[in-house]
């Protein structure tokens, strides 16, 4: 299960979808959200499912990665589904006891399911096409005008971009001490949840004791490169909008504005 955790990583490649600005992502991708909140209908899910399966192939990622990506919170989308097809007023057609299914039930959970998976696919292709230094660099020119108002835009950039970049390496280390654990005669599959709970505690205490030594470290290489934050630093590549983000921006406007359209007329 934690080799499905894929948020967080880069998939270096030069396609058109790499090359777009970090900027340009970031945007897209939070108006890409509202978008599928603004979505009504199965057209408009089927143009919005079109769109991103054309961003996905334009990246070049693998599809079994995208798939995988979704196999840690289907436990999640399951539940809101099952929450919204039984407790869902409308015109039922089966009603046991206080559980019914109706059709306005049947019909906004998979809505909800749809727009939940494209949400995740969404932003972890974000993430699959963004190096975190990209990413900081992106997040700090959009809060930029908060500086005005001494808000510590470079260190939340940094910190943001830093907690993404080790998610797998933490993942990757809990799967070391876990093995390592099993190895021992440990067991985290047998026993109630209580018992199960408490097996995981030597999983716990190294994980975060390696993370503060990860941490440390990490403050003692950019201490000894002289990092000082935002003061008087440069960057080695000037942020800029191209042709392919303009190109990007205008092809997003036009799905935006399909969408909205069919909101009119609940398509």
């Amino acid at each position: 299960m934690l080799r499905d955790i894929t948020i967080g990583q880069f998939f270096p490649g030069d396609s058109a979808v790499h090359r777009l600005d970090p900027r340009v992502k970031i945007v897209l991708t939070i108006a890409f959200i509202v978008l599928l909140f603004l979505a009504n209908g199965p057209v408009s899910y089927a143009i919005i499912l079109a769109f991103l399966g054309i961003i996905i192939g334009i990246s070049r990622i693998s599809p079994k990665m995208v798939v995988r990506g979704l196999r840690p919170v289907l436990f999640i989308v399951a539940l809101t589904a099952a929450l919204n097809l039984f407790y869902t007023p409308g015109d039922y057609i089966w009603q046991w006891g206080f559980l019914h299914i109706s059709r306005e039930g049947i019909r906004t959970a998979v809505f909800m399911v749809i727009r939940l998976m494209l949400l995740i696919i969404a932003t972890s292709m974000l993430t699959y096409t963004t190096s975190p230094i990209q990413l900081t660099d992106g997040l700090e020119r959009l809060l930029s005008p908060l500086k005005k108002l001494h808000a510590p835009v470079h260190e939340l950039s940094m910190m943001m971009s830093i907690a993404l970049r080790f998610i797998p390496t933490l993942i990757e280390e809990t799967e070391k001490i876990i093995s390592a654990q099993k190895a021992r005669g440990a067991d985290f599959e047998s026993g109630n949840l209580v018992q199960r709970a408490r097996a995981m505690i030597p999983i716990l205490v190294p994980l975060f004791i390696s993370a503060f030594r990860r941490a440390d470290e990490l403050a003692t290489a950019m201490e000894c490169r002289l990092y000082r934050g935002d003061v008087g630093r440069t960057r080695m590549r000037q942020l800029g909008i191209a042709r392919v983000d303009i190109c990007a921006l205008a092809v997003f406007a036009l799905v935006f504005a399909a969408v909205i359209a069919l909101r009119q007329f609940d398509l």
